[in-house]
């Protein structure tokens, strides 16, 4: 049984995208099988991970993306995996182990579009159930909100969580994310399956893209206050709690997108002895150990 965990925050902007895939690549590196679900419109870990000549192609065709495994005559999850996603120029596959299901701009459709009797999430969950096994980490990139594609990775998810600024936005963001999952929680009650565990809280938080100088111990002890607060209510893991591990902000991860590679493949970075791509590799690890109850 794999860890299905989404990352959220109803926050934009909170460098969610960036910790997701250098996480889930260094995940891989670890020797693990990682699948990616890109959940956000805006396809942002689509088009880094595939590069934007191979993305113009998903876009163009109508086919082979998320949005697509919402009509019944077009694909189902099984069909839109790629495999080893993150390739070399010349085509070669160079990180085992990490796939991705892609994303195109017509996921926003699925908010206006989308017709059936069925909720999108549950459609979603019954085609999960057919590929999971084959993973042993599945992440879901979700956009800050708790809409119909958000909705897919937190109705599927184990676990959520928060990628987080030293900043009140972030405070505010992780408390309405609470807010929202609770409610969503009761509203698809009805369509858990037996077997699927309870719905997903939030187990974590993890301080994001903290720039040099920047003092987060006050954002840090405001964040643990909310933390506390709500695990006395009961309304996130009881294990949950704010990784020691943070990332920080480096210019070196917005040229790994240019490249088209999650850091760990960028060479000089992984050769400093003290660098973001350390970084990664300690989230995941913390990820990797933190196993809640």
């Amino acid at each position: 049984m794999p860890r299905k965990i989404s990352l959220i925050n109803y926050k934009g902007g909170v460098g969610k995208t960036s910790l997701i895939v250098n996480t889930a690549a260094c995940l891989a590196e670890k020797g693990n099988r990682v699948l990616l679900f890109d959940l956000d419109t805006q396809s942002n870990a689509s088009i880094w991970l595939m590069r934007l000549e191979r993305w113009n192609v998903l876009q163009s065709s109508g086919r082979g993306d998320i949005f697509s495994i919402f009509d019944p005559a077009e694909d189902t999850i099984k069909d839109c995996i790629i495999k080893d996603v993150v390739q070399d120029k010349s085509g070669k596959s160079i990180l085992p182990g990490l796939d991705i299901v892609p994303t195109t701009f017509n996921l926003v459709d699925v908010e206006n579009e989308y017709k059936a009797q069925r909720p999108p999430y549950a459609v979603f969950q019954e085609q999960l159930e057919e590929i999971e096994d084959n993973y042993d980490y599945i992440l879901f990139d979700c956009p800050p909100n708790v809409l119909r594609a958000a909705q897919c990775g937190i109705f599927c998810s184990n676990e959520v969580y928060i990628p987080s600024n030293p900043d009140a936005l972030s405070l505010i963001g992780f408390t309405l994310l609470v807010d929202k999952m609770l409610k969503f929680h009761q509203r698809s009650a009805s369509f858990r399956k037996p077997g699927m565990g309870k719905p997903a809280q939030v187990q974590g938080i993890i301080f994001n893209a903290i720039k040099t100088g920047v003092d987060i111990d006050v954002p840090k002890m405001r964040m643990q206050f909310r933390l506390n607060q709500f695990k006395k209510q009961k309304r996130v893991g009881a294990s949950a709690k704010i990784f020691s591990s943070i990332v920080r902000d480096a210019i070196v991860v917005r040229r790994a997108v240019t490249l088209g590679l999650p850091i760990n493949l960028v060479g000089q970075v992984r050769e400093e002895e003290d660098s973001v791509y350390k970084d990664y590799t300690d989230v995941a690890q913390e990820l990797i150990n933190h196993k809640p109850s």
